[in-house]
């Protein structure tokens, strides 16, 4: 047999042993939730906790089955594409969970969060990274901009319990955590600017015009109209002509396609958009039943006849986000799974040094909880809603993302290895801090409200 094809017949069987590994660690997990997630929705643990002890004892740390180094390019941007990924599905899954009319009175906590707040981090973060970390400016501000978006796939344990829960605590996190996954972007932008990775114009001019005002209000207006336009022309033709049945896994990854392809044609923020879509599909649905809740109007669904309920003319609008949210819900949760898992098989010793440590330690415990409490100063908000509002900005797939992009577009940037430790401790900080302690705080919360 030539050498050739010796190497090639050896690499074919690498690839295949650690497809194999992926398909037996993947499916052992999602069996072995779907047997004790119930009794694990009762501990102090989160389910991104177990997935990633999993991911630390195949990793590096553990058995050394699993590698993912950062330093690869191509293991840059598969990960860059999978967080991608799961950040889109679980933002617009966000989005269909807030239905909430669009006053300003109500969603003026989320939109405080995902600015004021958020700048504010960025800034805490940028002066920890230039002050003690000795990093250049550009450095520092997209460090800030990696840690300072809160997650919206993690934080569902804090997030809103379903579409009529008005809590403010809840209604704010998952707000913010909609929004932030895309507003963090100009600033990100605006460190690669600084490291000399994208063009920031004459005195910032084309930052301000294009990376903050227009990629801003470009997506969140490009998803908004995608998500209208395809909502009501599916239920047109549902209640008029008894067409478009079914399929609605078809229909949620389609438009959350469409609304990332079209945004980022337009050099607009596709996370934005998504999250807009999902938002816009729900006030469809709202408009149509706006005083009843969508599980007030389907009432039980039966095992059969549900083209029937599909194309009723009162009932439509609620089954469809009710179908597409259950979809995007569970692909969620299989996201959440992967990426964490992922996160775990890249841990090795080096990710918990002082600097990472301190910085994950001073964000959680310090920068987030002041950020919040300045940005909500003249908010009516109860001492306990304020508290539980700083204390859960849960980090995790965003960051990843953020830190994936980064590396992506500036390959050879001089603190690359310091902001992978920095976003890998912070993340798993949060995860087994946050996670530990959603269940009996959030619980603790309920008796009080009651």
């Amino acid at each position: 047999m030539p050498p050739g094809s010796i190497r090639l017949e050896n690499r074919l069987d690498g690839e295949m042993t650690v497809l194999a590994i992926w398909a037996l660690v993947i499916g052992g997990l999602m069996v072995t939730m779907g047997l004790i997630g119930s009794v694990v929705k009762r501990l102090p643990i989160s389910p991104s906790a177990l997935y990633l002890l999993f991911g630390v004892a195949l990793g590096p740390i553990g058995a050394g089955m699993i590698t993912l180094d950062l330093h690869d390019p191509g293991h840059v941007r598969l990960l860059e594409i999978v967080t991608e990924v799961a950040v889109l599905i679980s933002l617009f899954g966000v989005g269909l969970r807030l239905r909430v009319r669009m006053a300003l009175s109500i969603w003026r906590l989320p939109i405080q969060l995902a600015s004021v707040a958020m700048v504010l981090t960025i800034a805490g973060l940028c002066a920890v990274g230039v002050g003690w970390l000795g990093l250049p400016l550009g450095a520092a501000i997209l460090a800030g901009a990696i840690l300072a978006p809160t997650d919206p796939v993690l934080a569902s344990d804090v997030q809103m319990a379903h579409t009529e829960d008005r809590d403010i605590v809840r209604f704010g996190l998952t707000g913010e955590g909609g929004l932030n996954d895309g507003t963090a972007f100009p600033f990100a932008m605006l460190g690669l600017g600084l490291l000399g990775y994208h063009e920031l114009g004459p005195g910032l001019t084309r930052w301000i015009a294009v990376d903050l005002v227009w990629a801003t209000l470009g997506g969140l207006g490009i998803g908004a109209a995608l998500g209208l336009l395809a909502s009501k022309t599916i239920l047109a033709l549902r209640m008029r002509f008894h067409e478009a049945v079914g399929l609605e896994s078809h229909f949620t990854l389609g438009l959350i396609g469409v609304a990332y392809g079209a945004a980022l044609l337009a050099s607009t923020y596709g996370f934005l958009a998504v999250f807009a879509a999902g938002v816009a599909m729900r006030q469809v649905e709202r408009e149509e039943n706006p005083n009843r809740s969508p599980e007030e109007v389907l009432g039980a669904l039966p095992a059969k006849g549900l083209e029937q309920i599909a194309t009723h003319e009162n009932k439509a609008a609620a089954y469809l986000t009710q179908t597409v949210s259950e979809f995007s819900f569970d692909v969620e949760r299989l996201a959440e799974l992967c990426v964490t898992l992922l996160i775990g098989t890249m841990l090795t010793r080096a990710t918990f040094s002082v600097p990472a440590l301190g910085t994950a330690l001073l964000l959680i415990l310090l920068i987030r909880p002041l950020s919040v409490y300045l940005s909500t100063i003249s908010m009516r908000l109860r001492p306990a809603q304020r508290r539980l509002t700083a204390w859960f900005g849960i980090r995790g797939i965003g960051s990843l993302y953020y830190l994936a992009y980064s590396l992506a577009h500036a390959p050879d940037m001089a603190h690359a290895d310091l902001l992978l430790q920095i976003t890998l401790c912070t993340v798993v900080v949060s995860i087994v801090l946050h996670g530990s302690t959603a269940t009996p705080l959030m619980a603790r919360y309920q008796r009080i409200r009651q």
